[in-house]
């Protein structure tokens, strides 16, 4: 993308005014999606996105600047921005890049962004036509293939010069379905850092009945009950609690400023003894994996929580510095101009011992959140609130009638303590987050889980 030699000038340029660290981002990133309502063709979108940023440090201050132009000259014009931005002061670092090779753990076989539109829109009808003949209460069916090609190159004072390929493909199904007059929504989003070969492993006629299910079943559900009772959250996107209640109060974005629950708790027992939550880059494959994180820290798989006490958090490397702590491969951002930071990546509840017909046997009466939704936290205080998008009551140990309008409501800090029990059978489950550098694509995940006690929002 960017010579060796260009990156050399541009670097210099920027730590010309006293900046102890410099940094060049370039990416090119070609974005798409065909979206299908109903039966036909809705739209077709192809993005493409380049550019480079530039940021310095020195000490405990950072400048970012960006631009579109990536051509010599555009990148000396913002690295000399960046530059000015940071203050006065003299060069004092030589810079004598090397290039170095992370190697891929996420091969592609059929690059998505060359397959033809044809075979997408094909896909999209197996799975939206199974969705709409799944029920006569199935109202609309919407979906997409959307396919993500990534390229990035990154440069640093530090002597790094490297690159990096992303590719992702997903398949989404959305159902409305129209019971007595109520309509409920379901989804189904599976997706990989693959290419085409995604569907391979993924049937987008199960996507689309998963949607469908979901959607009739809820529609002609009652209303949950509200109180305080133990709730078994389903494995796959049920970790999302996790991800938002505790995940985020780990990243370096909040500990570093002491706006976090976990400030200061490194080897602390913070939740009970069976749970083991990891974040980890490095999965094959993977929706949130990475090579190198947008800092070109190699990926990697860290521990956070080991049986209940507190390892580590994610770290980027400038809040390394304020932490005095090693960066973690943490460093995402959704473009080349969003400043990165400590981010997750692929972020889940490791699997117990506990059979899931314990689990559920163990409650007498209870919630199944069998799905979750969306929801909101507070990473200070751990604060939450999510929707339950698929629920079902439990009793005397049998998951009973189907319940709508749940939301689970609680402390992450309390929450972790509370799941006593953690069955084997780990799934993922894939989703956008949205934090201060951009939205990225996380897996999340946990086999079902036990919160013995927990607040439930109904009626």
């Amino acid at each position: 993308m960017i010579t060796k030699e260009i990156c050399e000038r541009v670097l210099a340029k920027a730590a010309s005014t006293g900046a102890d660290y410099a940094e060049l981002f370039c990416e090119r990133t070609l974005d798409q999606a065909v979206n299908l309502v109903g039966a036909k063709v809705d739209s077709v979108q192809d993005a493409e996105i380049a550019g480079a940023a530039v940021r310095v440090f020195r000490d405990l201050r950072c400048v970012m600047a960006s631009t579109v132009d990536t051509s010599e000259a555009g990148l000396l014009r913002c690295a000399e921005r960046a530059a000015a931005a940071l203050g006065e002061g003299s060069a004092g670092i030589s810079i004598v890049l090397r290039e170095r090779l992370f190697g891929d753990k996420h091969p592609v076989r059929v690059v998505p962004t060359g397959a033809a539109n044809a075979d997408k829109v094909c896909i999209l009808k197996d799975a939206c036509g199974a969705a709409s003949g799944y029920h006569d209460a199935v109202r609309q069916v919407t979906g997409a293939v959307a396919d993500v090609d990534h390229r990035i190159l990154i440069a640093t004072s530090e002597g790094l010069y490297t690159q990096d390929r992303q590719i992702r493909t997903r398949l989404t199904v959305r159902a409305v379905a129209e019971v007595n007059g109520e309509t409920q929504t379901g989804y189904c989003g599976p997706g990989a850092r693959v290419g085409m070969e995604l569907f391979e492993t993924v049937d987008p006629r199960e996507t689309g009945l998963r949607a469908a299910r979901q959607a009739v079943t809820m529609a002609g559900a009652g209303y949950c009950p509200a109180g305080e009772m133990p709730v078994a959250i389903g494995s796959g996107f049920g970790g999302v609690i996790f991800h938002e209640a505790c995940g985020h109060s780990l990243e370096a974005t909040s500990v570093a400023y002491g706006n976090s629950q976990f400030c200061g708790k490194l080897g602390e027992k913070i939740a009970h003894e069976k749970v083991t939550a990891i974040d980890d880059g490095t999965l094959a494959g993977a929706w949130g994996s990475v090579n190198i994180d947008d800092e070109g820290t190699p990926a990697q798989r860290n521990v956070l929580i080991e049986n209940g006490v507190l390892k580590s958090y994610m770290i980027d490397k400038f809040n390394a510095r304020r932490m005095k702590m090693a960066p973690t491969g943490s460093a995402r951002r959704q473009s080349y101009s969003f400043m990165p930071t400590s981010r997750m990546t692929n972020t889940y509840i490791a699997a117990g011992s506990d059979a899931d017909e314990d689990i559920f046997g163990s409650i007498e009466y209870g919630l199944y959140a069998k799905e979750m939704g969306g929801g909101s936290v507070n990473p200070v205080t751990g604060e939450f609130n999510f929707a339950v998008n698929e629920g079902y009551m439990i009793r005397g140990g049998r998951i009973c009638e189907p319940v709508r309008g749940a939301s689970l409501v609680g402390r992450g800090s309390e929450i972790i303590q509370k799941i006593d029990m953690v069955g084997s059978g780990l799934s993922m489950g894939q989703g956008m987050c949205g934090s201060s550098s951009g939205s990225i694509p996380t897996n999340v995940g946990q086999p079902l889980i036990r919160v013995s006690s927990i607040t439930v929002g109904g009626r």
